[in-house]
């Protein structure tokens, strides 16, 4: 089921489209208040509130009082599991049990050896796909691919005052995983995640920035581009 007919399916839809932007900006923003919420959308914080209501009374959102200094303490929201659930995770439970078997069969070991293949073959289809024009280019490319198969994937190319090819930075930023239910059972899936990209992007070192799985709110990597890479 897709995000927004997932969220549809909530029971107060007097407003649906304010209140998927309100799941997308917590998605993006790990948590934010309702006044950060107004100004970001341009609602006004009445009507922020309603459907912050509702959608905590839906439990797609929760939200933690946090006391700055004197006075009433802030109250910041967040999306719950159940709120990222409503987000593209293309996971497949089947998958899951048979990796499950596969452990107990053969061991977690050889089940490793297996995922890795597995992204190798991933890597080298996105190489194909990417080709050899430039960098901006190939970072763009990969994002759609990652959009495509269900990450809510973003890319933007890091300031530098130097103009020199070599010193051209991307973070890629992914807001949530499309495979989160067999990386929770399987960590090791991340780590090849993160040598698949450095495999699809061989003139540029890739580092992680952000983890999921280490309770932050998306995934990070930084691309940085090796040596003078005219092709930038």
């Amino acid at each position: 089921m897709s995000a927004f007919i997932a969220i549809k399916t909530m029971t107060s839809l007097q407003h649906p489209s304010t209140k998927q932007d309100i799941l997308q900006y917590l998605l993006k923003q790990g948590q934010a208040t309702a006044q950060a919420i107004s100004e970001h959308l341009e609602v006004s914080p009445q009507a922020v509130r309603r459907h912050l209501k509702d959608l905590e009374t839906d439990e797609l959102i929760e939200h933690q009082a946090i006391q700055e200094g004197m006075g009433r303490p802030n109250y910041f929201y967040r999306l719950s599991r159940k709120g990222r659930d409503q987000f593209p995770a293309q996971y497949d439970a089947f998958a899951l049990s048979l990796l499950d078997v596969l452990t107990e069969t053969v061991g977690r070991e050889q089940v490793g050896s297996i995922l890795r293949k597995q992204w190798e073959r991933k890597a080298l289809e996105y190489r194909e796909s990417l080709g050899d024009g430039p960098l901006p280019e190939r970072v763009a490319h990969l994002v759609k691919l990652r959009q495509a198969e269900g990450y809510m994937a973003e890319w933007r190319r890091v300031e530098s005052d130097d103009s020199n090819a070599a010193n051209s930075r991307f973070i890629i930023t992914e807001y949530n995983c499309a495979i989160s239910h067999i990386a929770e059972s399987f960590p090791s899936v991340c780590g090849h995640e993160l040598e698949m990209f450095a495999v699809v992007l061989p003139d540029c070192s890739v580092e992680r920035t952000h983890w999921l799985v280490e309770g932050e709110h998306q995934c990070g990597y930084l691309i940085r581009a090796k040596g003078n890479i005219e092709a930038c």
